[in-house]
């Protein structure tokens, strides 16, 4: 049996060996050294797979090419194509750093951990990937493919997401990492735990780390790694009502710090629990709108699910005339043909686009 340092050893060696031969993992970021695009490209994949956030990152930097370009956007513009990567709060911060740095840092990237980790929305991953990727900083990347990597080739149950397993995992990371290429070395492990130690039915035969796997050896593939807690989702029930009074619908946008900030929805009545139609009518949010009879019609229903929450969404249709009275008074009626200028949730959007309103 291999000593720990020999583990190590063997581990960064045949790990560049595959990277450099065999790893053919092709993304439109990799290999980038704009700190720019490489902060775009990890901002949009923060909770977000790769597949789904690359045509995210072309369309991005496609509107936007520099940085300077996204601090002088339009938030409604910029918020409008983050539309479906969920997390908005990401786009919020996004926005705010870009404006830090055109503004305060003259359109430049820190060029320090320290630096990058001072900025809006950047945690020790997001500063390391962009130090190592951009200035070849000797930093090494944490991500979930690699706690799952480290986990399974040394054995090590200590629960990853506790302060003591993000130390142990932190401080092996930092012991493998080359650094005479540590983009290289960080890109490789990122992309062995996408491709080959997947979450499930890895790819183990055709692994170059596979000898001294200790959960390969000891068949402990579905038990590594190990989280400490399962996380609670919530179910939430959402009764939208989308008024219309002639070509205007009513939305209005959401703040605070709930779900889908910044973005738009219709006059919306959240219950503790399912509601028909007629249980509704118990909610003061509900009864004040004063809709006539028969006049709110059923139109649908659907379900979202957030990390740490489900959205169970009906909606309602109610046409109004247009001195119609709405009690709430931070919404805005709006053209039927300025709907797509505007950023709604995954669940409005769809119900919109099948109900053909834009």
């Amino acid at each position: 049996m291999k000593t720990d340092r020999a583990k190590e050893k063997f581990f960064t060696k045949k790990l560049m060996e595959w990277h450099e031969t065999t790893n053919d993992r092709s993304l439109p970021w990799k290999g980038e050294k704009d700190p720019y695009k490489i902060w775009l490209s990890e901002i949009i994949l923060q909770q977000t797979r790769a597949e789904q956030g690359k045509p995210y990152y072309l369309k991005f930097v496609d509107a936007y090419p520099g940085v300077r370009h996204l601090a002088a956007a339009d938030d409604e513009a910029v918020f409008r194509l983050w539309q479906g990567l969920g997390y908005y709060n990401r786009c919020k911060n996004m926005l705010a750093t870009a404006r830090y740095i055109a503004e305060d840092l003259y359109g430049e990237f820190p060029c320090t951990y320290e630096g990058l980790l001072r900025l809006k929305g950047i945690g020790p991953y997001t500063a390391a990937a962009i130090g190592s990727f951009a200035f070849g900083l000797p930093v090494a990347v944490v991500d979930g493919n690699v706690y799952r990597v480290l986990s399974r080739y040394f054995g090590i149950d200590t629960p990853f997401d506790t302060t003591e397993g993000k130390k142990i995992f932190s401080l092996k990371a930092g012991a493998l990492l080359y650094r005479a290429d540590s983009a290289g070395y960080n890109q490789a492990i990122m992309d062995l735990g996408a491709t080959v130690c997947t979450p499930a039915v890895p790819a183990c035969g055709g692994c170059v780390l596979q000898n001294n796997c200790f959960a390969f050896q000891q068949n402990l593939i579905d038990v590594l790694p190990v989280r400490s807690k399962k996380v609670k989702v919530k179910k939430r029930y959402f009764h939208y009502i989308v008024l219309a009074a002639g070509d205007k619908l009513w939305m209005r946008r959401r703040e605070g710090k709930d779900i889908w900030q910044n973005l738009y929805e219709p006059y919306l009545v959240e219950t503790p629990e399912g509601a028909d139609l007629a249980a509704l009518d118990r909610y003061e949010l509900f009864r004040t709108l004063n809709i006539p009879a028969g006049e709110l019609k059923f139109a649908g229903r659907t379900s979202q699910k957030l990390t740490h929450q489900t959205i169970e969404a009906q909606f309602y249709t109610a046409k109004v005339t247009k001195g119609f009275k709405m009690p709430a008074k931070d919404g805005v009626w709006v053209p039927q043909g300025d709907l797509k200028k505007l950023a709604f949730p995954k669940t409005v959007l769809s119900f919109l686009e099948k109900k053909l309103y834009f």
